[in-house]
């Protein structure tokens, strides 16, 4: 059997019992306490945190023993495992997990996603109908390798706060997004972030604007899912990503998933983001 494994970062949801993903939380640290993603800690603890002390969260990723005490169950029992880990630039996670992986020969293979949240995700699902498939564990492996780049892992939070704290944005930036009322557009890279487009305005319009540059930019794309994925954002910016994505695209599913600790404790509360996969065709 192939069993399928991914880091907390993947933010799935309910498709984690779904799918019967086995999930590695990274930790999240609050001052001298240390919680696991998706176990003992929520976003609201973060807030609550960063509102309290105006300081960070600080999170740190497994070591390789616990990789290797996380693998070892599964190949104990008879299973070949992959494992999807968050980008390898923005966490030491992967290379731990790819340490680890040495001690079962053939029976461990890592993923850089060089993704997070549901960019790590869409991977992952994918690699979950593979498997239904009945494709291998090395050809699974292979197939969702080559789909990385294909990947449009962006997001628009509404405040830079987090991310200014986290020294991902400057000073003036900083200042300059809160009078302007600026949502700049984030993206994942070659599995990294960099900014992007900047929109202005309330934050049901520029979530509005950002879906119709992405309908731009990928006029084709793999129909299976889409993820709209946000950090508590509310009521209305969601209802404003729902309405845009049925409107300009053509998913079989949209999924609604909701960021866990460690991606909320990046980019703070009221950030959304929409992801899916693009064809070859649809880059642009």
């Amino acid at each position: 059997m192939i069993q399928i494994t991914a880091d907390s970062t993947c933010d799935l949801g309910e498709n984690i019992a779904k799918h019967n993903i086995g999930i590695m939380p990274l930790s999240v640290i609050l001052g001298e306490n240390t919680y696991r993603d998706g176990v003992d800690i929520l976003p609201k603890d973060i807030f609550d945190y960063v509102e309290r002390t105006g300081q960070l969260p600080k999170t740190a990723a497994p070591s390789i023993g616990e990789y290797e005490d996380f693998f070892a169950p599964y190949v104990d029992r008879g299973d070949t495992v992959v494992h999807f880990s968050i980008s390898a630039k923005a966490s030491s996670a992967c290379s731990y997990a790819e340490t680890a992986a040495r001690k079962f020969p053939g029976k461990v293979y890592v993923v850089d996603s060089k993704a997070l949240s549901t960019g790590q995700g869409l991977l992952i699902l994918k690699a979950a109908d593979l498997r239904e498939a009945g494709k291998s564990a090395e050809e699974i492996a292979t197939e969702v390798n080559a789909l990385r780049p294909l990947v449009n892992t962006s997001f628009v939070p509404d405040r830079l706060d987090y991310l200014y704290k986290g020294g991902r944005c400057s000073r003036l930036a900083f200042y300059g997004a809160n009078i302007l009322k600026i949502h700049p557009l984030i993206e994942m890279q070659d599995g990294q972030l960099v900014p992007g487009k900047k929109y202005r305005g309330s934050m049901v319009r520029c979530i509005e604007q950002y879906i119709e540059d992405l309908a731009v930019q990928y006029p084709t794309y793999e129909t299976r899912r889409c993820f709209i994925t946000h950090s508590n954002a509310d009521e209305e910016v969601v209802e404003a990503a729902r309405k845009k994505v049925a409107k300009l695209f053509h998913f079989d599913e949209v999924l609604e998933t909701v960021a866990g600790s460690v991606i909320t404790g990046h980019c703070g509360r009221n950030t959304l983001g929409v992801l899916f996969i693009a064809t070859k065709e649809g880059q642009a």
